[in-house]
């Protein structure tokens, strides 16, 4: 009993090392001595270590795939039983079988890398008998025929190397015949000896058991197809092309560790974790020649010195740095331009094709009134602020523009002007010309009499009668601009003959 539990928890051990015999050795040579035990009429001595029947046995097993093995088994010796001094027999017995294995470490119940190799045996073959003439004067067996015989059982082998391993198997033959013990059963007298048979102690058939203890030798060398110094059983990569330098596994060696072998890396020195290329090399999304790890603008072709970022307009200031990327300029002013050099970036600069003053953003006061010469509607004379950087209007034209409100006169309902106006228009004249910077606006205005419509066309008509008559004098006429309100824009009560007398008038207005 307790070898049998030995047995048993050796069936559930799964180590370290594979079994040599695989698909580069796939024969393997089996020597073993043998424990016969009977199991028929006269008792059963399955699993009795006191009755003990012996011979030897040859195996020739084939690899077939991880999970099976077919072969050959052949035994040879000892077959009997001893019941009492009366009751016994014994003779030689031969058997030989067609078996196949199911080998518990294929990977799906115990690991294949396992060192203890259990298995389920089965098989079909067939026994002969023979008498052993050392035995008498003790009953022999009756040699009648050969038995088909059906072998199953367990077994359990532990590979000592590569070649040897040493194999336990237990096997329990089912038998075709009932009479090779030289019991015919049935208590029907013996031919043989001339006393009657014993009693059926098995219904059935004879069976009997083995146990085969042996070393198995596996045949054959590791097969290595490409030539790499690693069998194939452990090659990783068994399609290694010849002369390539590989790892313990048989892999190409790759000693940047970024998937791509050295003998196909045009990089090998790629650092840790950095994204390769197919050829090893650090990935360049932007092809500008600095690798993406590199690359602080890895989305944009760039240049090596600026660590792979852009500089668009070549000025030396890169993209990313530069306030105007797209015009060159100059690194002290974040490569924006300063066309004009004085100071103020052209981004800046309102007059950027000009030198002027920061203060003026960019632009100059040539005149030096405090109104820039882009503001300036007088930049070469000095003025006030008011007045757009023009020269204040003098008090004695503030006076003769007052005198023109009323002192223009035209023939009642027309555009003709009456010649007693024509003293107060060259006084205008005169200060056109004296003073060409001005612009002058001339508004025609009239009082509410009359209709609308027609009051408004006349007072455009003789807002431009007063234009063309200065025209005619000498003034510029780009100077002059006239335009009619009519009844618009009084400035006095239209109820009254006074207040309409006010109302009908021609202003005049200097602009800058």
């Amino acid at each position: 009993m307790k070898i049998k539990k030995m047995f048993l928890a050796a069936l559930l051990i799964s180590s370290q090392i594979v079994s040599a015999q695989t698909a580069d050795n796939r024969v393997a040579l089996g020597l073993n001595l043998v424990k016969n035990e009977y199991n028929g009429e006269y008792g059963s001595s399955i699993w009795n270590f006191n009755q003990s029947y012996y011979g030897g046995g040859l195996s020739l097993g084939f690899y077939l795939n991880r999970s099976f093995d077919l072969g050959l088994q052949g035994t040879y010796g000892n077959y009997g039983y001893r019941k009492d001094v009366i009751n016994q027999f014994t003779g030689n017995k031969l058997d030989a079988s067609l078996f196949g294995r199911y080998k518990l470490n294929n990977g799906y119940i115990f690991s294949e890398t396992a060192k203890l190799s259990p298995f389920i045996s089965f098989g079909l073959g067939f026994a002969s008998y023979s008498l052993n003439n050392d035995a008498k004067p003790w009953p022999t067996i009756i040699t009648d025929k050969a038995d088909f015989v059906v072998p199953v059982g367990l077994g359990l082998k532990y590979q000592i190397s590569k070649s040897i391993a040493i194999q336990y198997q237990y096997l329990y033959n089912f038998t075709s015949s009932d009479v090779h013990d030289q019991n015919r059963s049935g208590g029907v007298v013996n031919t043989v000896f001339g006393k009657p048979n014993q009693p059926a102690l098995k219904s059935g058939n004879d069976a009997y058991g083995q146990h085969l203890f042996g070393f198995v030798f596996t045949l054959g060398g590791d097969k290595d197809s490409d030539k790499d110094g690693v069998s194939d059983k452990n090659d990783k990569c068994i399609d290694t092309p010849i002369d390539v330098t590989v790892d313990d596994d048989g892999c190409p060696v790759d000693s940047d560790k970024d998937g791509v072998a050295d003998y196909l890396d045009k990089c090998s020195d790629t650092p840790s974790g950095v994204s390769v290329d197919v050829n090893g090399c650090p990935v360049d999304g932007d092809k500008d020649g600095v690798a993406d790890y590199l690359d602080k603008c890895p989305t944009i072709a760039g240049l090596e010195k600026f660590n792979g970022c852009p500089d668009t307009d070549g000025d030396g200031v890169m993209d990313s740095e530069d306030k105007c990327p797209k015009v060159a300029g100059l690194a002290k002013f974040q490569g924006c331009p300063d066309t004009d050099g004085d100071g103020v970036t052209d981004s800046e600069d309102k007059c950027p094709k000009v030198a002027g003053l920061a203060k003026y953003n960019g632009c100059p006061d040539t005149d030096g009134d405090g109104v820039p010469d882009n503001l300036d509607k007088c930049p070469t004379v000095a003025g006030i602020a008011a007045n757009k950087g023009c020269p204040e209007v003098k008090a004695e034209t503030k006076k003769i523009f007052a005198q023109a409100l009323q002192g223009i006169q035209f023939e009642s309902g027309k555009d003709v002007i009456k010649k007693t106006s024509f003293p107060i228009l060259n006084k205008v004249v005169a200060v056109m010309k004296a003073n060409p910077s001005y612009d002058l606006e001339i508004n025609g205005h009239t009082d509410s009499q009359g209709d609308d419509a027609k009051n408004l066309v006349l007072s455009q008509n003789r807002a431009n009668a007063v234009k063309a008559y200065l025209v005619n004098q000498g003034v510029d006429a780009t100077k002059l601009t006239a335009k009619g309100f009519g009844e618009t824009v009084p400035v006095a009560d239209n109820a009254t003959a006074t207040g309409r007398a006010k109302n009908r008038r021609v202003e005049f207005k200097v602009n800058f």
